[in-house]
């Protein structure tokens, strides 16, 4: 059990903000030890839910094959070790992708990493939308309910996110002001009963999942690390969102885990009523509270 790769949770941002920072290209991907096993749940996955991991707009193959393009040449740059490219094949070492090569171009881009990838276009009628996307490992929503929709209709579970606040205008401007040369990342954190990557519950369903057994032993942090980048050619956004998923035993194995889950403690307490339910931790965050001082 390794220590958390980020830990957004300790104090260096605040939940149910915006929170936005520049991002330098060269980290755009993250790649680590666990890329096959990622691949290999992503094509388990679509082998049980094809229709709800992928969706596409018509008119939406250009912008995909940009992606994969744009995707492919970053990854051969960054991880030559691991990727190679011939035209517009690339192989993976240690993994056979061969089998995708008549499969959507932003399916097959998703198939190369760890990362979701969602494809984000503006239209008069809807503003920006889902226009497309491969998402294996859902966050407490599911494809199917946001393809199409609107930013504002995407973001209206949220607390105050919704539309006519604040940060539903924020969210649109900084939409329509990003650059192609200026991309952006924001990371978000939920808790979860299991070990799963595919996880569509809603968070009432996963408060109801939590048990009577001691609730470090049961609660897993889920990390979502979210970059945001606008595509040069077709002038759509591409939404990618890389999933680190945690047992709450892995601080721990911090450096500075007494500091870390004292932080934690506290953003837990700090939420209000709205947004620990949106976060499915009304029934244990006493309990985890506690726990997390103990650690």
């Amino acid at each position: 059990m390794a220590a958390p790769a980020h830990t957004p949770y300790d104090g260096s941002a605040q939940p149910f903000t915006i929170g936005l920072h520049q991002l330098d290209l060269k980290d755009w991907i993250e790649i680590d030890d666990n890329l096959v096993p990622y691949l290999r749940e992503k094509r388990r996955l679509f082998g049980l839910h094809a229709d709800k991991i992928f969706v596409e707009e018509p008119g939406t193959s250009e912008a995909q094959k940009e992606v994969f393009t744009l995707l492919s040449d970053h990854l051969v740059q960054h991880y030559p070790a691991l990727y190679a490219k011939d035209g517009e094949t690339i192989a993976i070492t240690g993994w056979d992708n061969s089998g995708e090569a008549e499969t959507p171009f932003l399916h097959r881009a998703a198939n190369l990493v760890q990362e979701d990838l969602v494809l984000m276009r503006k239209d008069e009628q809807r503003g920006w939308h889902l226009a497309a996307a491969s998402l294996s490992f859902p966050s407490s929503w599911t494809l199917l309910e946001k393809f199409g929709r609107s930013m504002e209709d995407i973001h209206a579970p949220v607390p105050d996110f919704g539309t006519g606040t604040r940060n539903a205008g924020l969210i649109s401007r900084m939409f329509d002001n990003l650059r192609p040369d200026r991309s952006v990342y924001r990371m978000n954190w939920s808790l979860q009963p299991d070990g799963d990557l595919y996880h569509p519950l809603s968070s009432h369903q996963k408060g109801a999942r939590y048990s009577n057994e001691h609730i470090v032993a049961q609660s897993f942090v889920r990390v979502e690390r979210q970059t945001l980048r606008k595509l040069p050619v077709s002038g759509d956004i591409l939404f990618t969102i890389r999933i680190h998923l945690d047992p709450v035993q892995a601080l721990k194995k911090h450096p500075e885990c007494r500091a870390v889950a004292e932080a934690f403690a506290a953003q837990l307490l700090s939420l209000n009523e709205a947004q620990a339910h949106y976060k499915g931790i009304i029934a244990i965050r006493d309990r985890l509270v506690s726990a997390l001082k103990t650690l």
